[in-house]
């Protein structure tokens, strides 16, 4: 993956990373538990789940390379293949492979990125011609909330209006996950807005998704109150019905993730507040709930 640019956020956050963890010649001490995740085609199509151990020397790419067959270009700091699927055309648009720590982008070569533990690390093959950049994802949940971004200890704040009981189901699965919810924010807290799309999408970072996914990353807008969802190409495929609910991540600038758990009504937006959890999120970018149902975004392309 080509690093991407990030913020004076992130590449603090980076540099923090970089600057505490081990450096020395051997492989150095354990320094915790890491869940490794491979998958192709915005998530649909599983290739590795592990847990590894790593060890104070440990990189991204160190990581990947221990539990997959991998070829790298440029001096070993790009990953080109990941279990024999590489860069290239298919169907005429161009694939390459993208990572994420803790749900974020990351935007340091995975070479270049050492490991604190307790980080989840998503490796994702995927289509890029209409939509080249999505900065935050929702499938590394419980990340970033339960160890941080990086190995950094993070903060979340959950704005909520007109949410109704949505407010305390976030709230509850956020402490079933260890979170640490302030009322007063920092630099390093990470918010979920809660609440009608009315309301979150107000916000200036969340309202980057009515921007289309070119702009937000997330394959969904809203029609008054109705949910439409895309395809990977950005194109609209479908509408959903009233109390259909969205979880969904961005950022602007390469900046910590904002999360939403909204919908057209508070119907909508109490179905998204009950999907946090692994079982609803996990290896999606983001998701729709309607009628019990799970809908991973983007749609696949028929």
């Amino acid at each position: 993956m080509t690093p991407r640019r990030g913020t004076a956020v992130v590449s603090a956050l980076v540099c923090a990373a970089l600057a505490t963890a081990g450096c020395g010649l051997g492989p150095g001490a354990d320094v915790g538990a890491v869940r490794l995740t491979v998958t192709r085609e915005y998530g649909a199509v599983p290739v590795l789940h592990a847990s590894v151990e790593a060890k104070e020397s440990d990189t991204v790419m160190r990581v990947l390379e221990g539990e997959a067959e991998i070829e790298t270009r440029y001096g070993g700091g790009f990953v080109h293949s990941i279990e024999g699927v590489a860069e290239g055309q298919r169907g005429g648009d161009p694939y390459d492979w993208f990572f994420y720590v803790d749900g974020v982008e990351w935007p340091v070569g995975a070479a270049e990125t050492d490991l604190e533990g307790g980080e989840s690390i998503w490796w994702d093959y995927r289509d890029w011609g209409a939509v080249n950049h999505v900065p935050a994802v929702v499938g590394s949940w419980p990340a970033p909330f339960s160890d941080g971004v990086a190995g950094l200890p993070s903060q979340v704040e959950v704005k909520c209006e007109e949410g109704g009981a949505a407010c305390g189901e976030v709230r509850a699965a956020l402490k079933r996950e260890g979170a640490k919810i302030v009322d007063t924010p920092t630099e390093d807290t990470v918010p979920i807005l809660v609440g009608p799309w009315k309301w979150v999408g107000r916000d200036p970072i969340a309202h980057l998704i009515e921007a289309g996914p070119a702009e937000s990353g997330v394959f969904a807008d809203f029609e008054g109150d109705r949910l439409t969802v895309m395809d990977a190409g950005g194109e609209v495929a479908g509408q959903l019905g009233p109390d259909a609910g969205l979880v969904a991540a961005t950022s602007r600038y390469g900046g910590l993730p904002v999360w939403v758990v909204t919908g057209g009504t508070a119907a909508a937006v109490r179905v998204a507040a009950e999907s946090l959890d692994a079982d609803h999120l996990r290896d999606h970018y983001a998701v729709a709930i309607e009628g019990g149902k799970t809908v991973p975004l983007p749609l696949e392309e028929r």
